[in-house]
């Protein structure tokens, strides 16, 4: 498995007003990839973005954009995100009742295909499909709302994910999303999730964009490896 942790900034949290200027910040201080959280308004409780803001983020930035759907009925989307500038597209599985054909279609897209589960639902749903995911995410808060508190019992949830990955030898990469702060990365990092999507910790401060990168990543200094 790939140990390397990267911290994902989701722009759930940003600034809209200066969407542009924050997103660009997070790229000089060194990110990845970024996290564009849609939202329907059905499958959770509030209304974001589409695929405008896709478009209008790709040309801005070299990192990888990962969009994750928490809407209901996400299969004619799909291509509509990559055509969009998508990297990667995460689903729910709560929201697929087909959820291998899903998984062959965001890959077949040409981009990496991701599952999220919430933290009602059980590891074990997603045994069929650990193979074709290059990336699973664990919720640690009911998705809807930037800015939850982070639910402690699903550190055992990332545990068991890690080591079913190991038993069968798969590379796929465990994220975490939701309540990521100096206090729980430390400790998703250490139950195994290597991708840490935060939101509010990053742009939600009066601190620059960098400081607060600087921050989480130092909570990880005796983790992170380079």
């Amino acid at each position: 498995m790939n140990n390397r942790i990267v911290i994902e900034p989701s722009i759930l949290s940003a600034d809209l007003a200066r969407l542009g200027e924050q997103v660009l910040q997070a790229e000089a201080a060194g990110i990845e990839a970024l996290q564009i959280d849609v939202m329907d308004g059905h499958f959770v409780p509030n209304i974001t973005f589409g695929t405008g803001i896709v478009k209008a983020v790709r040309p801005l930035v070299k990192a990888l954009l990962d969009v994750h759907l928490m809407i209901t009925n996400p299969e004619p989307y799909l291509e509509v995100f990559v055509n969009a500038g998508a990297n990667r597209l995460i689903v729910h599985q709560e929201t697929c009742p087909h959820i291998h054909r899903t998984m062959q279609a965001i890959r077949a897209l040409g981009v990496e295909a991701g599952v999220a589960i919430n933290p009602g639902t059980p590891v074990s749903v997603l045994d069929e499909v650990l193979d074709l995911a290059d990336v699973i995410q664990i919720m640690t808060v009911n998705p809807g709302f930037g800015g939850q508190d982070f639910i402690f019992s699903q550190l055992e949830k990332i545990k068991q994910l890690r080591q079913l990955l190991q038993q069968r030898n798969l590379s796929t990469r465990i994220a975490v999303d939701g309540g990521i702060t100096s206090t729980t990365a430390p400790l998703v990092a250490n139950a195994g999730a290597t991708i840490l999507v935060a939101g509010s910790s990053i742009f939600n401060s009066e601190a620059s964009v960098a400081k607060n990168l600087e921050y989480l990543q130092t909570s990880l200094a005796d983790i992170m490896v380079h």
